[in-house]
C-alpha cells in the first residue's frame, strides 16, 4: 500500500472499531506486518494519531488512548455548546442543496433497520456530519469531527435507550423546520438540547464503555 493517508484511516478505523483497544500498546513493528506496509508509513499514521488524541505516549511507548468518564463527559460538555453553534450558524448559511441532503437523512431515519448493529447510528452520524457541512465553517467542521472521533467507541448506547431513537428523529425533525426558517436562535437551541438529551442518557446508563 503506497497512499500514506490510507495507512493513517486504516489505523484510524481500527481504534474506533476497537480492534485496536483502549490501552493497547501501538509497536511500529507489529502494526507494519499486520498492514502490510512499511514502518514509515505507520511512523508518520502514529504520530496524527497522537495529534488527533487517539494515542497518547507512555513511559514505554505509543498506546491508545484511554478515555475516563470525566474527559467523556467533558467532550459532550464541549461539543453540546459547538453543536449548539453550527444549528445557529447552519440557519443562516445553508442552501438549499443543503437542505436537500438534510431532508434526505431525515427521511431516510424511518426505515432504519433498528435491530441491525450501527443503524441507528450512521443515521445519526450523517444527520450531524451534514448538519456541520451545512454552516459552510471548516474550523466548526474541524473542531466537531476530531470531538466526533472520541465519541464514536460510544455510538449505540444512548440511541438503544428506550424512547430515545424516537426522540433523536423527531428532534431531527424540528432542527431541520428551525433551519429551513432561517430561524437561528430555534436552530441553535434545539441542537443544544438535542445533545444535552443524550449526555442525560449517557449518564442514566452509566456504562461508558459499551
Amino acid at each position: 500500500m503506497n497512499d500514506r493517508r490510507s495507512v493513517y484511516e486504516l489505523l484510524k478505523q481500527a481504534i474506533l472499531d476497537n480492534d485496536l483497544q483502549p490501552g493497547q500498546q501501538l509497536v511500529e513493528t507489529v502494526l507494519a506486518e499486520k498492514f502490510s506496509v512499511s514502518r514509515t508509513p505507520i511512523r508518520e499514521a502514529l504520530t496524527r494519531l497522537e495529534q488527533d488524541g487517539l494515542a497518547e505516549p507512555r513511559r514505554r511507548g505509543l498506546f491508545v488512548r484511554e478515555r475516563s468518564p470525566q474527559e467523556i463527559f467533558d467532550i459532550y460538555e464541549i461539543r453540546c455548546s459547538l453543536e449548539a453553534k453550527a444549528g445557529h450558524i447552519a440557519a443562516q448559511r445553508r442552501t438549499d442543496y443543503d437542505l436537500q441532503i438534510l431532508s434526505q437523512v431525515v427521511d431516510s431515519a424511518a426505515n432504519v433497520d433498528v435491530s441491525r448493529d450501527g443503524a441507528m447510528m450512521e443515521n445519526n452520524r450523517e444527520f450531524h456530519r451534514a448538519l456541520w457541512a451545512a454552516t459552510h465553517n471548516e474550523t466548526l467542521q474541524d473542531l466537531l469531527q476530531r470531538l466526533d472521533l472520541h465519541l464514536v467507541r460510544y455510538p449505540e448506547t444512548t440511541l438503544a435507550y428506550p424512547g430515545r431513537w424516537e426522540q433523536a428523529k423527531a428532534q431531527h425533525a424540528a432542527i431541520i423546520e428551525a433551519i429551513i426558517r432561517r430561524d437561528a436562535d430555534a436552530a441553535g437551541e434545539l441542537m443544544a438540547q438535542h445533545f444535552q438529551d443524550a449526555l442525560d442518557v449517557r449518564l442514566k446508563i452509566g456504562n461508558w464503555d459499551a
